[in-house]
């Protein structure tokens, strides 16, 4: 069996630093370790129309944008295949076909859809497509027959749905698709990195990220106005450090080669938390260090985006041709269900039903 890697995001704005954090950075280091025969990465243009149906222009204008941050963040065209879910119709006759295999009140038992349901108030009034979206990403994921998926702790539902979706299909035609396993970010401050402002999620809506294409001074702004620990007034108080954005950001990003660079006289995270708790350490000296820790990370990043804005006509050409690679496996894919389905009526060979 060959290893293959599903993943990708919805184009409702520019990528984040958690979007970074929680798989991007992880993306890169996966397809250049040569361990997988294929890299799959969707725009998921058609999950993000669920709920932003009445503003098509918003996710048309960000696939753009998405593909910029990709590439600068390093994913590599001739590793990786990056394409546009819209542009792959044998993904909704999947899901329409796996539809028959789950219940409504299975779908509403899901936790991530749950949760999402209350962030964006719906209530009772729910898209249809809305609660199908794990349907939708389960046919995303066995229409290119990916072994793995890299996700964040919040999108462990959503695979578990989708290995259910997978086991039941197998159970009642033949075994042809293929269950995922998910991938989680090794570091645990990453799986789900907090807003700036301390709440659990980073949301373009919340307007509490950190944006990849930001520039330096708005990420200086960003870190210095972050929510610490609202206990730790004065420089000799003690601080928590759980809860504490800061940290939580320092977790994730930062080495000891940074504690070298920008603050010699602690030798590791460690020293510094510890100095932090028992008290004499101001949030704006951890603040500085931590801007100095993500600058390093995005100023690449950041000028390369800059670099392939100046061509957008490549970038309209790499999106076009990954699609249409993309198609060629759905389409394989596709053909294996409806032949399992024995709804492949008028394939080739055949002269009767």
């Amino acid at each position: 069996m060959k290893n293959i890697i599903l993943t990708g995001d919805r184009p409702t704005g520019r990528l984040h630093i958690g979007h970074y954090a929680g798989s991007l950075k992880r993306r890169v280091e996966l397809q250049n370790s040569n361990k997988f025969d294929q890299i799959f990465i969707m725009i998921a243009d058609a999950q993000a129309l669920t709920d932003n149906f009445d503003n098509p222009a918003k996710v048309r204008s960000n696939i753009t944008q998405v593909a910029l941050d990709y590439l600068a963040a390093g994913i590599d065209p001739l590793k990786t295949t990056i394409f546009i879910q819209s542009q792959i119709p044998e993904l909704t006759e999947l899901t329409f076909y796996y539809m028959n295999l789950v219940t409504v009140s299975r779908l509403q038992r899901n936790p991530t859809v749950k949760s999402e349901i209350e962030m964006r108030k719906f209530e009772k009034s729910i898209p249809a497509g809305f609660l199908c979206y794990p349907i939708s990403q389960a046919a995303d994921i066995t229409a290119f027959k990916a072994t793995t998926v890299p996700v964040g702790e919040d999108q462990m539902p959503m695979i578990e749905q989708t290995r259910e979706i997978v086991r039941r299909f197998n159970s009642v035609y033949k075994p042809v698709l293929t269950e995922p396993n998910a991938l989680l970010p090794e570091n645990d401050a990453c799986m789900r990195l907090p807003g700036t402002d301390g709440k659990a999620k980073m949301s373009k809506s919340l307007g509490n990220c950190i944006y990849l294409s930001d520039e330096a001074e708005e990420v200086k702004e960003k870190i210095m106005n972050m929510y610490t620990d609202p206990s730790h007034i004065l420089v000799s108080d003690p601080g928590h450090i759980e809860g504490n954005t800061v940290f939580t950001y320092l977790d994730a990003f930062c080495t000891d080669c940074h504690f070298e660079e920008f603050l010699p006289e602690y030798n590791n995270l460690d020293e510094l938390k510890a100095h932090y708790q028992k008290g004499g350490l101001g949030d704006v000296k951890i603040k500085r260090f931590l801007n100095n820790v993500i600058e390093e990370e995005l100023r690449p990043i950041r000028e390369k985006r800059k670099e392939l804005e100046k061509n957008p006509e490549i970038i309209y050409e790499l999106l076009k041709k990954g699609s249409l690679c993309a198609r060629k496996t759905a389409c394989e894919t596709l053909d294996e269900v409806k032949r399992a389905m024995q709804i492949d009526y008028f394939a080739e060979g055949r002269t009767s039903f």
